[in-house]
């Protein structure tokens, strides 16, 4: 794999946690042919471990430094989005759909249609859907084997509660709009953005591989959405992605 020479000799650190969104962070520097090292670091049994905390003060994953000529220190970046861009910025500008309609440039409102997509999924990803994906973990947690036989009716039935009337409704709601983003994906593309890969791809396919396992989406359901996450999947940089934490850690586990 040639490597990417926009990377002037930076030195890239992923602080990798199993069970993590730190998942499509290791795909974007293979997608980005960037040369990295990569710590992992294994949940204790839910919460991140305490290392991380020398790390970032808030101890979670994922985490990127990157030290290059000229820096007195590491620059220590934190959550998803701003990794994503803080990449994509310096490394793959490619990723990024162009942002101004020609000769609208700084205009209010002379953005192009996959600008304007590639930032709210960039937020969206974490604002909305990985919210019903966190919350829909914890219902299950209440409801799961751990809970003591004797009390295990009542979270039921909260979980059940829960379930019915606010995470099942919401579910279907977002899984509807994606649905419908990607059948009016500009320019008929097959990504969120259009028809290039961009980084808001990379942002979604954590929530969305979990949901098909934890929210009931199904390839009878959403048929658009199914293939878009397959397709993410079978990128050759995702798939080295994967076979470098099979490598290491002897399996990989995409749920949360």
């Amino acid at each position: 794999m040639q490597a990417n020479p926009k990377q002037q000799g930076a030195k890239i650190i992923l602080y990798w946690l199993d069970r993590s969104r730190s998942q499509r962070i290791l795909w974007l520097l293979e997608e980005l042919k960037l040369e990295y090292e990569l710590k992992t670091y294994k949940r204790q049994p839910i919460l991140a471990p305490e290392e991380l905390e020398k790390i970032h003060p808030l101890g979670k994953s994922p985490i990127v430094s990157v030290e290059a000529e000229g820096m007195t220190k590491p620059l220590v970046i934190a959550e998803s989005g701003l990794i994503v861009e803080y990449l994509i910025d310096h490394f793959g500008p490619h990723l990024a759909p162009a942002k101004w309609i020609e000769g609208k440039e700084g205009r209010v409102g002379g953005e192009t249609e996959e600008y304007i997509r590639y930032k709210y999924f960039m937020h969206y990803a974490e604002g909305t859907l990985m919210m019903l994906m966190v919350a829909s973990l914890l219902v299950g947690n209440i409801n799961g084997p751990q809970v003591p036989w004797f009390i295990r009716p009542v979270t039921s039935q909260i979980a059940s509660r829960i379930n019915s009337m606010f995470l099942s409704p919401n579910f279907k709601t977002n899984f509807d709009f994606l649905e419908s983003q990607l059948a009016t994906s500009p320019k008929g593309g097959k990504y969120l953005c259009g028809k290039e890969l961009s980084g808001a791809d990379i942002m979604m396919v954590f929530p969305l591989g979990a949901a098909r396992t934890r929210a009931g989406l199904s390839k009878e359901k959403y048929p658009l959405l199914f293939e878009y996450i397959s397709r993410l999947e079978e990128f050759d940089s995702n798939k080295r992605a994967v076979e470098k934490i099979v490598e290491i850690k002897g399996s990989y586990d995409a749920n949360l």
